[in-house]
C-alpha cells in the first residue's frame, strides 16, 4: 500500500538534541506524515556509535521518543512530556545504515495520558528496535514553566495542523 509522504513543519532556531536546527551537534531530524504514522529517515553515523560499528542504545531511544512525540503533536496538538518508555532491541542498529522511525498512537488512554509506540526498521524493511511509551498532557498551569515564546510557536505549529 502506498501512502503519501506530507512533509512537517517544525520550529526553526531551537537547540533539542533531536530534532533543533540550532544545535551543531544534533541530529536534525525531519518528519514527516504518512497515514497514521509520523516518520522520519536517518542514517546514522561513527559519531553515533557505542559498540564498534553499532549505533549507541541512547541515540535509538532518543530516536523512538521523538518520533512518538512528534507524532502525538501532529495528531494531538498538546503540550505533554514523556512520563516512561520501554525499548525492545530486536536486532543491531549499524551505523551507516538508512533507517525509518516510525511512530504511532496507540488506543485511546484516559487523559491527561497518551500512548504511543514506535519503530525503527532498516532500508529492506526489517524490524530492528521498538517502544511503546506513555506521555502526559500538561496541563494550564504547568505550562508556566514553558517560555512565552516557545508556547507561542508551539500554538502556532499546532494551527498548521489543522
Amino acid at each position: 500500500m502506498n501512502k503519501e509522504r506530507v512533509e512537517i513543519e517544525k520550529l526553526q532556531g531551537r537547540y533539542c538534541f533531536a530534532c533543533g536546527t540550532a544545535n551543531p551537534i544534533g541530529l536534525n531530524l525531519q518528519f514527516y506524515h504518512s497515514g497514521d504514522s509520523v516518520c522520519s529517515d536517518i542514517t546514522l553515523g561513527k559519531y553515533h556509535e557505542g559498540w564498534q560499528n553499532m549505533a549507541h542504545g541512547g541515540i535509538i531511544s532518543t530516536l523512538l521518543d521523538e518520533v512518538m512525540s512528534w507524532t502525538i503533536i501532529y495528531f494531538k496538538k498538546v503540550f505533554f512530556v514523556t512520563r516512561k518508555m520501554e525499548v525492545k532491541y530486536v536486532s543491531p542498529v549499524l551505523v551507516g545504515t538508512p533507517l525509518t522511525v516510525r511512530g504511532m498512537l496507540m488506543d485511546e488512554s484516559e487523559p491527561p495520558k497518551i500512548r504511543a509506540r514506535a519503530e525503527i526498521r532498516d532500508e529492506k524493511g526489517r524490524l530492528l528496535v521498538k517502544s511503546t511509551g506513555e506521555f502526559i498532557i500538561l496541563p494550564k498551569e504547568k505550562l508556566s514553566s514553558v517560555p512565552d515564546d516557545l508556547k507561542q510557536d508551539m500554538l502556532s505549529l499546532f494551527r498548521k495542523f489543522e
